[in-house]
C-alpha cells in the first residue's frame, strides 16, 4: 500500500507525532525524553522558537499506521544573519523503509519552496543547538541530554533518498582518567592565564543565572560568529534557556572566566540528566518524580555543551584555564567524565584541544543538505 503524508492536526495526531520514536527505539540505547516536555517543545505558544521561525509537522501512514514523521521549519533570524533562504527539516523518526522517507522529505520540501526557501538542511529539532544531525557513528552508545540517536538504516535512507553531507559533528569523551594524557602545555597555558593574564575562573550564581546569561550570550554571539549554522541568541531565546537550566543546574559545572572583572570566557557543562529520564521512562508518575529528587545520587557523567572565548581574550590561554577547571571538578564530584561537543569537524582549533586533552571522538553525527 503506498504511504499517505499529512500535516498534523489536533492533538490526537499531535500525540502520535510524539509516540513514533518510543515505539521504534524502545530497548534501543536511546532514552526516552519527558513526554510533557516534548508537547512544549512543540508548542508554539511556549516555545520561544516560534517568535522568529514557523514550522509544520507531518505523519506518514501506510493503511492507516503511523510509519514516519518529519518537521518543515524556518528560522527567520537564521536567514536574516547569513542573507540566506534556507529551509530546515526536524524530527526525524521512521521504520525502516525508503518510501518513507522519500515521501517524508518531498512534502517538507514542498512546504517549504512554496514559502520562498532554495536549500532544504538537517535534520534538527528546530536549530542546531536542539538535537541535530542523523547519529552515523556510535550506535552502541547512549545519547547523553540534547543528544540525537538513530539506527544505522537512518543515514543509510538519507543518503539513498539523494541527500548530500553538509558537515560533520564530533563528540569527544574525556574522563579523570587522561589527565595524564594531557599535553604539558595545557595546564602551562592555565597557569600563565592566571599569572599573567589575572584570568580569574568563578562559578554561576543559580540566583543571577538569567543575568549571567547575558554575559554568555555576549560570549557565544562573539566566539560563535563564524560558526557554520550560527545564529545570535535573541533575548526570548534567553530567557526560556534560563528557565531550561534551571533543571539542569550545576554550580560545579557552570562556570565563568573574568579579567578585570569582565566575563571573558565562558563553559556551560550539564550533569547528565538522560541517566535519570532512563529511570524515568519518559513519565512523571507514578515513580519518576522521585528519579528526578534523587538525580544527585544517578548522574556521574557531564556534557560540556558549550566551551567559548570572546576572540580578544583568547591569546591569554584563559581557554586552558576552563578545561582545567573541568579536571579538576570531575576530581572532587561524582561526575568523572563525559562528553565534549559537538564541535564542528571544521573546527580545528577545537579538535585539536580536545586531542591535546587525550580525548577521542566516540560519535558523528551528520546534517544532510538538498537544493530546491
Amino acid at each position: 500500500m503506498p504511504v499517505d503524508v499529512r500535516p498534523v492536526r489536533g492533538l490526537r495526531e499531535l500525540r502520535e507525532f510524539v509516540s513514533l520514536p518510543y515505539r521504534l527505539h524502545s530497548s534501543k540505547p536511546w532514552i526516552p525524553p519527558l513526554r510533557l516536555e516534548r508537547y512544549a517543545f512543540l508548542s508554539r505558544r511556549l516555545n520561544p522558537y516560534f517568535k522568529h521561525g514557523e514550522a509544520a509537522y507531518f505523519l506518514a501512514r501506510r493503511e492507516g499506521r503511523v510509519v514516519g514523521r518529519i518537521s518543515a521549519q524556518i528560522d527567520h533570524a537564521f536567514n536574516e544573519y547569513h542573507g540566506s533562504r534556507w529551509g530546515m527539516f526536524g524530527f526525524l523518526e521512521l521504520e525502516d523503509d525508503q518510501e518513507v522517507i522519500d515521501v517524508l522529505l518531498a512534502e517538507a520540501e514542498r512546504w517549504l519552496r512554496a514559502r520562498g526557501c532554495e536549500r532544504m538542511v538537517g535534520p534538527m529539532d528546530f536549530q542546531m543547538n536542539d538535537e541535530s544531525g542523523v547519529l552515523i557513528a556510535g550506535f552502541e552508545r547512549e545519547p547523553l541530554i540534547r543528544q540525537a540517536w538513530h539506527p544505522p538504516y537512518y543515514r543509510e535512507r538519507c543518503e539513498a533518498a539523494g541527500l548530500a553531507k553538509a558537515i560533520d559533528l564530533y563528540m569527544w569523551e574525556l574522563y579523570i582518567r587522561d589527565r595524564e594524557r594531557m599535553l604539558p602545555i595545557i595546564p602551562e597555558l592555565a597557569e600563565r592565564a592566571r599569572t599573567e593574564h589575572g584570568v580569574v575562573i568563578r562559578k554561576m550564581s543559580r540566583r543571577r543565572l538569567r543575568r549571567e546569561l547575558d554575559d554568555f550570550a555576549k560570549i557565544y554571539n562573539a566566539a560563535w560568529s563564524e560558526n557554520w549554522g550560527f545564529v545570535p541568541y535573541s533575548k526570548d531565546d534567553l530567557d526560556a534557556y534560563a528557565l531550561d537550566l534551571q533543571l539542569v543546574y550545576s554550580r560545579d559545572w557552570f562556570m565563568v572566566a573574568e579579567r578585570e572583572g569582565e566575563a571573558i570566557a565562558m563553559a556551560l557543562t550539564f550533569p547528565d540528566i538522560n541517566q535519570v529520564l532512563k529511570r524515568m521512562g519518559g513519565r512523571i508518575l507514578p515513580l519518576g518524580w522521585w528519579h528526578y529528587l534523587n538525580r544527585g545520587r544517578i548522574m556521574d557523567r557531564v556534557r560540556v555543551g558549550f566551551l567559548g572565548v570572546l576572540p580578544q581574550h583568547q591569546h591569554t590561554g584563559v581557554a586552558a584555564g576552563l578545561y582545567v577547571e573541568h579536571f579538576d571538578m570531575a576530581a572532587r564530584t561524582r561526575q568523572k567524565g563525559g562528553e565534549m561537543g559537538w564541535i564542528l569537524e571544521t573546527n580545528e582549533p577545537m579538535n585539536r584541544a580536545m586531542e591535546a586533552m587525550g580525548g577521542r571522538i566516540v560519535k558523528r553525527y551528520r546534517v544532510f543538505e538538498r537544493g530546491l
